[in-house]
């Protein structure tokens, strides 16, 4: 473990040791604050850079059942029982697993998405976030706030975006849809302040695509052009890596 920039970073060999750690740490983080607070507030992000640590979280020893769950964005367009929906891998890999207090999904599917996010941001308004537990994208975005969209001052708590190609290629990269034709080119996600407004970060980063946007986060200016160099300004921001995604770090 060591800090850098405000940042406590872990590193691991594999994928594996680093998703059972960052699970132990969001389940300890877990039980001091069920010891204060009745309920809990979760984000969780949809991406298979979060499967080792999602599959480790489910054995731990919670009470699931005094937690709030919700998600940082979601593709416009897709039906929510579509395998590429992030709605759809949050039910496979963890919703489906243990038994929280209440689901609270975006609704990417909604005939008006700017009502969607105003019913969501209300949600997030009555049940402040305790716990976000994120991944950083290959160009640097936190939930979907690329580059051309991120806003460090965003007024909005939820907002539609049009996501940027390097995003989308992503996507690809990533297995969740076949060609770039098929990936969405909006979606509704929190902003960066809202991402930002809760007490602790769970940022859960493996694999050798995200290691320029790991050397980025720390060594770039604190600026929207690289949006996960605002987690250098939150505190309590608890990176996980693997010897992959760290590899561009100074040792």
């Amino acid at each position: 473990m060591m800090i850098k920039k405000g940042i406590d970073i872990a590193i691991f060999e594999t994928r594996r040791l680093m998703g059972k750690a960052a699970a132990r740490a969001v389940a300890q983080a877990l039980r001091i604050l069920q010891q204060q607070k009745s309920e809990i507030n979760m984000v969780f992000a949809a991406a298979p850079s979060q499967n080792e640590f999602l599959n480790n979280l489910t054995t731990e020893n919670i009470d699931w059942k005094r937690i709030n769950a919700f998600h940082m964005d979601e593709y416009i367009g897709l039906p929510g029982n579509s395998p590429a929906s992030f709605a759809y891998y949050l039910q496979k890999n963890l919703f489906e697993k243990v038994a929280f207090k209440s689901l609270n999904y975006i609704n990417g599917s909604a005939a008006n998405p700017l009502h969607e996010c105003k019913r969501y941001a209300a949600l997030l308004k009555n049940n402040p976030v305790d716990i976000v537990c994120m991944g950083i994208g290959e160009n640097n975005h936190i939930a979907f706030n690329d580059p051309p969209v991120a806003n460090f001052n965003d007024p909005e708590t939820v907002k539609v975006v049009e996501l940027d190609n390097a995003c989308r290629v992503q996507q690809v990269n990533d297995g969740c849809f076949p060609i770039l034709e098929k990936v969405p080119t909006k979606a509704i996600t929190l902003t960066i302040p809202a991402l930002l407004d809760c007490k602790y970060i769970f940022c859960i980063v493996p694999g050798e695509r995200k290691a320029q946007a790991v050397f980025n986060t720390f060594n770039r200016e604190i600026s929207e052009q690289f949006p996960s160099t605002a987690l250098r300004t939150h505190g309590k921001v608890h990176l996980f890596l693997d010897r992959d995604s760290s590899s561009l770090l100074p040792v």
